[in-house]
């Protein structure tokens, strides 16, 4: 395992996420540690999500990917780095003129040079984990919601990220899909990568067994720590 955090926020502000009257967010993720985030503000999780991504950059403070401040990134590496971070998004954003075997393997094509072949097979033994009987080839508006929620998961988790980020994944409709779910959060757990799970469902925030090392609550203050970790 990295000796290193996997991702750390230290002292950060941003008035435009959250205003001037917030705290500083800190936040350190180290190798195998899972943060869940009651985040009931859809924007403000999303953002949030953007700056743990480089996508945003704070007023003050640093964020830090694999040690590396995001600010400080030329554009190249910090492509190269976003090929290391699985995330499901609220909006998933999906490009309707392509398959969907595309958007699932658009994120590693631009920011990674794996073999697409293999990428191919292991989005395909992805697939087949969460529920489907493949990996989809027709166009993504013909997928059924639960489907289109089955793919961005796919997609989150193909190439083996360092870091995933989850927006309310299962949004209190698909429980079944939990178990398959935490299951490739430990694998990349055990790999030495980190999970964050920002969720506006109280079906797994008030589940006292789900397997999270940090507890936390994002709002217009901030990020403040609930639970200690495990």
């Amino acid at each position: 395992m990295a000796a290193y955090p996997i991702l750390a926020l230290s002292n950060v502000r941003s008035v435009d996420l959250f205003g001037r009257s917030a705290g500083a967010l800190d936040l350190q993720l180290e190798p195998g540690e899972f943060a869940l985030i009651d985040a009931r503000d859809l924007p403000l999780a999303s953002g949030f999500a953007d700056l743990c991504c480089g996508l945003h950059h704070p007023a003050d403070g640093e964020v830090r990917f694999l040690q590396r401040d995001w600010s400080a990134q030329p554009g190249e590496m910090a492509d190269a780095l976003r090929g290391l971070i699985g995330r499901v998004m609220a909006n998933p954003g999906w490009l309707r003129f392509l398959d969907a075997t595309t958007n699932v393997l658009l994120q590693q094509i631009h920011h990674t040079r794996s073999d697409l072949e293999a990428l191919r097979e292991e989005a395909a033994r992805l697939a087949t984990h969460f529920g489907l009987p493949g990996l989809p080839n027709g166009p993504m508006a013909e997928l059924s919601a639960g489907d289109q929620m089955r793919v961005g998961l796919v997609r989150a988790f193909v190439g083996e990220p360092k870091l995933v980020i989850l927006e309310s994944p299962v949004q209190g409709l698909y429980q079944d899909m939990v178990p398959a779910l935490l299951n490739r959060l430990w694998e990349v757990r055990d790999r030495g990568g980190a999970a964050i799970w920002l969720t506006r469902s109280r079906m797994i925030w008030d589940n006292p067994l789900f397997p999270a090392t940090h507890r936390l609550r994002l709002d217009h203050q901030g990020l403040s720590q609930l639970k200690a970790a495990a």
